[in-house]
């Protein structure tokens, strides 16, 4: 039997509430996975929804591996427990703050999947529920510090509590005068559509500016389903950017990702983050070399839209922050010009503007 079948797909919550958490239900719909994988679950726990489930047997290895446990979890040695420091950086519970004027707030403990690679692997699925007061000592602590100007709601999932607990976080959040901008990060859009009714974008929609921020990492992903589900919220005016992770074996490779861009910007998501997977204890077989995201980032540029290709960064361990990484495409810099290859090797001069002593411009220096 299929798993999912003779479930209603319109509910997500139905969906939710059949998914798969155990080795033992997995290996019925997945073909005799082992029970040895029992052992990797207990440390990290999983969940797949029917809706996911059933694209995961459609599509094959590429969404499988994204969720389906692995038994190199358990052998890693070089990933840390919290890699990003989100919990030395807690000055609340459920809040990091790491830049001066933004905020990662934690509402929600439920996920339409595991991710395998989560960043928060520690903590998805051990979570008890976000209690009341919880999110009350996170707002006090925003409202009494107005230089933070941007909340990025996260989780778990904030599309997957239930649409009146969501709008009084936001009610509360939107309440306090020097929040200009309010981020969900979510990947319901793309695992759990359903979860996109009609009443959930009119209630996002009364708090605008709000800006969704999407996990996609592989084109097929991108079902009728999630059109729709994307479809309503763009036409809600709720703009929608995109993370995506690279991932060895399923999107590192140049083909796969520049049809992934093309077709988020087909459906009207912006590419924004091309993320090295973070150094996250158990999650070291999906992490690629850097040289292979540079590689990826130099036969994107120029070969699709330039709003089809996204920032690649690394997350940096022990808090950083987020820096860039680039192709070097300046080949040298003097007073006079700068030399630069472009997308397709070629070389380019471009004059730099001269100053005199006093500060004043000069004529710009013919080439």
């Amino acid at each position: 039997m299929e798993t999912g079948q003779h479930i209603d797909s319109t509910s997500w919550k139905t969906l939710l509430t059949h998914s798969i958490r155990s080795a033992r239900e997995l290996s019925l719909p997945l073909n005799n996975i082992s029970d040895r994988l029992k052992s990797v679950t207990d440390v990290y726990p999983m969940q797949i929804n029917p809706y996911f489930l059933k694209l995961c047997n459609q599509k094959g290895a590429a969404l499988k591996r994204q969720v389906i446990p692995d038994i190199r979890e358990l052998d890693d040695t070089v990933g840390w427990t919290d890699p990003l420091a989100e919990d030395r950086d807690s000055p609340v519970q459920n809040l990091t703050r790491r830049y001066p004027d933004r905020v990662l707030f934690l509402v929600s403990n439920v996920c339409g999947v595991y991710c395998r690679f989560c960043t928060r692997k520690r903590k998805i699925g051990h979570w008890r529920p976000i209690k009341d007061k919880t999110i009350d000592c996170g707002v006090r602590y925003i409202r009494e510090h107005p230089e933070i100007k941007d909340v990025l709601l996260s989780g778990g999932d904030p599309l997957l509590l239930d649409n009146d607990r969501l709008a009084w976080i936001l009610d509360k959040i939107r309440n306090i005068p020097h929040v200009d901008i309010i981020r969900l990060g979510s990947r319901a859009p793309g695992v759990l559509p359903q979860r996109i009714t009609p009443s959930l974008v009119r209630m996002l929609k009364k708090y605008t500016p709000l800006y969704l921020n999407l996990h996609f990492n592989h084109p097929d992903e991108i079902t009728e389903e999630v059109k729709l589900a994307c479809r309503r919220l763009a036409n809600a005016g709720i703009p929608m950017g995109s993370q995506t992770v690279l991932l060895r074996g399923i999107n590192d490779r140049v083909d796969i990702l520049r049809r992934l861009f093309r077709e988020l910007l087909k459906i009207r998501i912006r590419p924004y983050y091309l993320l090295q997977a973070d150094l996250t204890r158990g999650t070291d077989h999906f992490r690629t070399r850097i040289e292979t995201g540079l590689e990826i980032m130099k036969q994107l540029r120029g070969y699709i839209s330039g709003m089809a290709v996204p920032h690649y960064v690394i997350d940096l361990p022990g808090g950083g922050g987020k820096v860039p990484l680039i192709p070097n495409h300046v080949v040298s810099l003097n007073p006079d010009s700068i030399v630069v290859k472009n997308f397709q090797g070629n070389f380019f001069r471009y004059p730099q503007t001269r100053f005199s002593s006093s500060g004043t411009e000069k004529r710009t220096v013919n080439q």
